[in-house]
């Protein structure tokens, strides 16, 4: 998901790029790339400078304005092996669906240009990016490194600390995270101390070594006991009253940003940008950010560049996707659009770290999210169908038992609901 903070004017742009720019393959004629994106890259001040430097390519941005939409358009094209664009951005949610047909993408680590080395973007970012053969499928754009925001105002009027130091003790772990908020509910009077069950399960299932799926692409559920142990903390929780049962996104979860309906929320880099657009005007201020995450980081979000086998240019595609995930690109689709870089120079960048958020009391919040980065482990496996079993599985589930459903006997249903997805 991409939202756009705010939206910078570059007069220099093209200069500037031809400074860090360099010289891509040479081509006896001209060539036009077509390049498809979904949201905001912050890509469209950039290409003009890429055809500056490369005058034998032309590029073409084809945009999307939902994810969603753009996902299903690219898997139906995978399916004909017609229309697909010479470099097709794929979100991670949906990345798993396209590792699964990698022999369908060209190997990046073959074609794309010798100077590009893995040390260029975090360990797990570029991991990610590759399929159980082995292929680098994806160069990765963004991240969406986790932290926790929270109410300060709604904290301290519950007795409970509020300074982005003390809180990290209640943000250790799960366990005191949620211990936290059994004293929230009680000292606030029934008070939500997050937004939504599903949330936090997500999270907490993607830091865990084994998720949904092994790699055979087998579902866990029935033998994975971290997985189990996380539904029992999430439905515990919500049987205490610390969730306020809300859908993110949705209106009534937009609605309990601006009525202060729950004191915490996880939080990648990108829903600063949610919660300062749907919160208002008049809680600026209120909220607050910690460089700590229950039981240390994890991500949500971002996306890779792919260049599908049927490009008639791989080699001119797999440079233009290259040339677009160099740090120097990505702080620029940082500064344009809120995008937060995966590549490691980056995370030294000035202007990265004295990213200051005034609508969150002015927290370093470029600080905050490098640190985060800096946390996650390996990146877990996800077969086909794993956002799926979220999405149309898990998350009706976790909203049943908000509702009131008994946890174990909706587990059972989730058990069964797994099976409809991965036979």
């Amino acid at each position: 998901m991409r939202l756009i903070r705010r939206r910078l004017a570059f007069a220099v742009a093209v200069v500037l790029l031809v400074l860090t720019g360099g010289c891509g393959p040479s081509t006896p004629e001209r060539i036009t790339l077509t390049l498809a994106t979904f949201g905001e890259f912050g890509y469209d001040d950039l290409l003009p400078g890429y055809r500056f430097t490369h005058p034998g390519i032309d590029v073409r941005q084809v945009k999307t304005d939902q994810g969603g939409p753009y996902h299903q358009d690219l898997l139906a094209k995978l399916r004909s092996g017609q229309g697909l664009a010479d470099v097709q951005a794929v979100e991670e949610g949906h990345l798993s669906d396209v590792l699964a047909q990698s022999g369908k993408f060209a190997d990046l680590g073959e074609i794309g240009p010798a100077d590009v080395k893995p040390g260029r973007w975090l360990e797990w970012k570029y991991e990610a990016g590759r399929s159980k053969d082995g292929k680098l499928i994806g160069y990765g754009t963004d991240i969406g490194p986790l932290a926790m925001c929270y109410r300060k105002d709604l904290l301290e009027a519950a007795g409970l600390p509020t300074d982005p130091g003390s809180v990290k003790t209640m943000f250790a772990n799960w366990d005191s995270y949620f211990k936290a908020g059994e004293k929230y509910v009680k000292r606030s009077k029934g008070k939500a101390w997050f937004d939504s069950a599903a949330q936090n399960f997500n999270a907490m299932v993607n830091q865990l070594p084994v998720g949904y799926l092994d790699r055979e692409d087998r579902s866990t559920l029935e033998t994975n006991t971290a997985l189990r142990g996380a539904w029992d903390q999430v439905t515990t929780a919500v049987k205490q009253g610390q969730s306020a049962g809300l859908t993110a996104f949705a209106e009534d979860g937009n609605n309990g940003l601006r009525l202060g309906a729950f004191a915490t929320k996880v939080c990648p880099s990108w829903m600063l940008g949610v919660i300062e657009q749907q919160a208002g005007l008049g809680n600026a201020g209120k909220w607050a950010i910690t460089d700590a995450f229950p039981d240390g980081g994890g991500n949500w979000g971002g996306s890779y560049l792919t260049v599908p086998a049927a490009s008639e240019h791989p080699k001119e595609a797999a440079a233009l996707a290259a040339w677009l995930t160099a740090p120097e690109q990505q702080l620029h689709a940082f500064r344009v659009s809120g995008n937060f870089p995966s590549q490691v120079d980056a995370f030294t960048s000035p202007d990265l770290l004295s990213e200051m958020n005034g609508y969150f009391g002015g927290a370093l919040a470029g600080q905050v999210f490098v640190a985060q980065a800096q946390k996650v482990g390996k990146p877990q496996y996800k077969g086909p169908g794993d956002g799926k079993i979220q999405e149309t599985v898990v998350a009706p589930a976790l909203k049943a038992v908000e509702g009131g459903a008994d946890p174990a006997a909706v587990w059972q249903q989730v058990l069964i609901g797994v099976h409809r997805v991965v036979p």
